[in-house]
């Protein structure tokens, strides 16, 4: 304990160096901006950093590259609240909330309580790396092909069963998610697959561009008739970022619930923001006590994955500095900057290298404070986005949206792919079929394949090997819980409203 301390007031006395404390404020700064351009994310925007780490020397370069990381995970909730856009896959679960708090008028508190969970949820993982980062990147290590399967089965069937109206809704959107995913070459053998005859098609459909298209295309689609009848009504007065007592009452347990299993998801090699985001919002949803809430603009389902988003980025980085494997696609662009900066992460790294790596630790209690400080003020202008009229601001959506797909592969062929996609978010909201389980599995998908194949191999074709272990049984268990407990509370409440329709 002593030594960890030690080696934290080290750390603090090189992040307080002037030039390092620039580097964290500007990398936060940029990481918000970029955290809510649709298409883009803290990978995109750490991969364009990548000249400047030249001069920075590895200490401010990895500073200035988390600062972007977790500065994204601020920021692509804004665009989610604001105009129903993610900025990247880890902003998806603040578009079922977050935006309709914007439009019933509470988009000061929904910009509040998401700066204020994603700074709770950032500092509390930063603790819990200071004292977990060895144990945790040791439990990770643990993970085989059958616990990293059944790990996204997990996943996928939680979001699934959140729709508790129609859960066969919700795993018909799941399966669809999973037949899109399939698209491209078989990862195994190389065989084309569903591209009809598309060399476009043969790298797959890219699921930020799935994102784009069923968030902002589809609510542009959805809001067409009133866009241009003009009774599309939005908020004109915005009074103080901030949030009422009873705001923070209901929602300081969820932030607390959310973030270890935010911190926890993100130290999984691949797991990533978004899976932990829909995680803690399924899990919040089926621990309340009015489920029937959530995607109505509840607080607490902003709260919860916006804590979550931001511990998992923190935590994706406990494998990458403590094992040398990327824990997310934004940390292997860092650990490319580091490798050609000479610098070899891995276990040694804290031991030859103390300085930078406990001061990167450092650099993040600090860094979160001046994201909050920066996100709150920048709320107050960014939240009069919302009194542009929406004959502005739906063509505003659309070019964002057309520029953030170009951005992802420069390829025009995206463009139908987000047209199409956009009219099918547009059919999915007309008919009630959730979007989350749609999207995840289109994410999570190609890696669940990969995984389960991994494992099949190994095993010989044994399905043996998806019980041999407790992780994986564990795994099992909550990924049939999942499924069973909603269909059973659904029988407890048609026998209750029975019974009072008897009496």
């Amino acid at each position: 304990m002593d030594v960890i301390l030690q080696n934290l007031m080290n750390g603090f006395q090189v992040a307080f160096e002037p030039i390092n404390l620039f580097w964290v404020t500007l990398g936060g700064i940029l990481g918000t901006i970029i955290g809510m351009l649709p298409g883009l994310g803290p990978a995109t925007g750490v991969a364009v950093l990548l000249p400047m780490t030249y001069a920075m020397g590895p200490t401010g370069a990895l500073i200035t590259m988390c600062g972007v990381y977790y500065g994204a995970m601020f920021g692509g909730s804004r665009s989610s609240i604001l105009i129903n856009t993610p900025g990247d896959g880890a902003a998806i679960a603040a578009t079922f909330d977050g935006y309709p708090m914007a439009m019933n008028g509470r988009a000061e508190a929904a910009l509040a309580i998401s700066a204020i969970a994603s700074f709770i949820g950032g500092m509390i993982a930063t603790v819990f790396m200071i004292f977990l980062a060895t144990p945790v990147a040791r439990f990770a290590l643990k993970f085989g092909p059958a616990e990293y399967f059944l790990l996204m089965l997990m996943a996928i069937a939680m979001t699934s069963s959140m729709n508790k109206g129609n859960v066969i809704k919700g795993f018909l959107s799941m399966f669809l998610g999973l037949m899109i995913a399939m698209v491209g070459l078989d990862p195994q053998s190389g065989v084309n697959r569903f591209t009809f005859g598309s060399l476009e098609l043969q790298s797959g459909i890219d699921f930020l561009t799935v994102i784009i298209a069923i968030y902002a295309l589809g609510e542009v689609f959805k809001c067409f008739k009133d866009i241009r009848e003009g009774t599309k009504k939005m908020q004109t007065k915005f009074g103080k970022i901030w949030i009422t007592r009873e705001d923070w009452r209901r929602t300081w347990k969820p932030i607390l619930r959310s973030t270890p299993l935010g911190f926890l998801i993100g130290a999984l090699p691949g797991a990533g923001g978004t899976m932990a985001a829909l995680m803690a919002y399924n899990n919040e949803k089926n621990l309340s006590k009015n489920p029937e809430d959530f995607g109505k603009g509840e607080i607490i389902g902003l709260a919860a994955p916006e804590a979550a988003n931001n511990a998992s980025s923190v935590g994706a980085l406990i494998p990458m500095l403590s094992l040398g494997i990327p824990g997310s696609g934004t940390t292997a662009v860092m650990m490319g900057a580091l490798l050609m900066l000479g610098l070899q992460p891995g276990p040694m790294l804290f031991q030859n290298h103390p300085d930078i790596a406990w001061g990167l630790i450092a650099s993040m209690v600090v860094g979160n404070v001046i994201l909050a400080i920066v996100n709150i003020p920048m709320a107050g202008a960014l939240v009069r986005v919302l009194a542009i009229p929406p004959k502005i601001l739906y063509p505003i959506i659309l070019g964002l949206a057309f520029i953030g797909t170009y951005a992802i592969s420069n390829s025009v062929i995206d463009f139908y792919i987000m047209i199409v996609f956009g009219i099918v978010g547009f059919f999915m909201e007309k008919a009630k079929i959730p979007s989350a389980p749609f999207i995840l599995a289109i994410i999570v998908g190609n890696m669940m394949e990969i995984s389960y194949r991994q494992a099949l191999v190994i095993s010989d074709g044994s399905m043996g090997i998806f019980v041999g272990s407790p992780i994986a049984i564990t795994l099992l268990a909550l990924t049939i819980g999942s499924v069973i407990m909603p269909i059973i509370k659904s029988m407890k409440k048609s026998r209750q409203g029975s019974s009072i329709s008897m009496k």
